[in-house]
C-alpha cells in the first residue's frame, strides 16, 4: 500500500468553501506541522510507502492529496473542482499522476468531481458521493474509466461535503459511516450493501473520526476514534486517534492528507 502526502509548507485556512473555514479562525502553522509529520511517521510505522508532492504557494488546500483524483490499477481520474479556488491545483495534479505513470482520464468540461474525497472502494465496488462537491453524472465517467461498479450516494449535510468526511471502508466488507450526513435511501443502500457497519454518532463524525485510513486492522484516524473503539474492536480494528485540529480548520483529517495510491 502507498499514499500520496504533501507537506503543509503553504497550509493554511485563506478563503472559505466549506462550513469548517473561517479565515478569522488561523492555523497554527508549527502544530499543523507537528500533525502532519505524526501521520507521516504513523503511514512509516506501518510500512507503508509514501510518496510526497511539494505543495506549490497559493494553493493552501493542496495537502489534501485526497482531493487530487480517484485511482485504480494505474489508472487516474482527475479531480475537476467546483470552487474557483482549488482549480489551480488540477495541472500539478495532473503532471504529479503523470509522472508517477498513471494513465489519466478527466470528467468532461462543466461536470464536478473531486477525487478520493468522493470515492471510496469497499472491495472492488466504488461508493460514490454527490451533493455537494461532485456532481452525479460525474460517476458514470468514473465507472467506465476504472471499469467498475459505482454506488451512488446523495450527502445532505454540508459539513460533510465530501464522502470522506462521513464514510470509511475499513475493509472488503464493513465501512463506518454516519448516517445523519447522507440522505435516507443513501443510508439505507450502505447497510443494505456492506456486510458489516458501524454506525457513526453526528458528535463524533463532527470530529472527523470517519476520515480515516485502515491499514491492516490499524484505523488512523483524528482524536475522538475511541469513541468507536467497541465497535471497531468488534469488526477486528483498533483504532489509533491523531490530533488534527489544524486541518479540521479547513475541514480535513487523516483521509483527506492521504490519497492512497495502488
Amino acid at each position: 500500500m502507498a499514499i500520496l502526502m504533501c507537506r503543509p509548507d503553504y497550509f493554511g485556512v485563506e478563503y472559505e468553501i466549506n462550513p469548517w473555514m473561517h479565515v478569522e479562525n488561523a492555523v497554527d502553522y508549527d502544530q499543523a506541522q507537528e500533525q502532519w509529520d505524526a501521520l507521516f511517521d504513523a503511514y512509516k510505522e506501518l510500512k507503508l510507502d509514501v510518496d510526497l508532492v511539494p505543495q506549490v504557494r497559493g494553493n493552501p488546500d493542496m495537502v489534501f492529496t485526497a482531493n487530487a483524483a480517484v485511482v485504480r490499477d494505474k489508472r487516474a481520474v482527475l479531480s475537476r473542482f467546483r470552487h474557483p479556488q482549488r482549480r489551480s491545483e488540477e495541472p500539478y495534479w495532473r503532471s504529479a499522476l503523470a509522472d508517477l505513470g498513471y494513465r489519466l482520464t478527466e470528467v468532461p468540461a462543466g461536470v464536478f468531481f473531486e477525487g478520493a474525497g468522493d470515492a471510496l472502494f469497499v472491495g472492488d465496488r466504488l461508493f460514490a458521493g454527490y451533493g455537494f462537491r461532485t456532481d452525479r453524472e460525474s460517476h458514470r465517467v468514473v465507472g467506465r474509466a476504472l471499469d467498475v461498479e459505482v454506488v451512488s450516494l446523495q450527502l445532505v449535510d454540508p459539513r460533510f461535503y465530501h464522502l470522506d468526511t462521513c464514510f470509511c471502508p475499513l475493509g472488503p466488507q464493513t465501512v463506518m459511516f454516519a448516517p445523519a450526513a447522507f440522505a435516507p435511501a443513501s443510508a439505507r443502500t450502505i447497510r443494505k450493501l456492506v456486510p458489516h457497519v458501524i454506525e457513526v454518532p453526528l458528535h463524533l463524525a463532527e470530529g472527523f473520526v470517519c476520515n480515516a485510513i485502515t491499514v491492516g486492522d490499524r484505523v488512523l484516524s483524528s482524536v475522538g476514534v475511541e469513541g468507536v473503539e467497541p465497535s471497531l474492536v468488534r469488526e477486528g480494528f483498533h483504532g489509533r486517534g491523531l490530533p488534527m485540529t489544524e486541518f479540521i480548520k479547513a475541514g480535513g483529517g487523516v483521509r483527506c492528507l492521504s490519497l492512497v495510491l495502488d
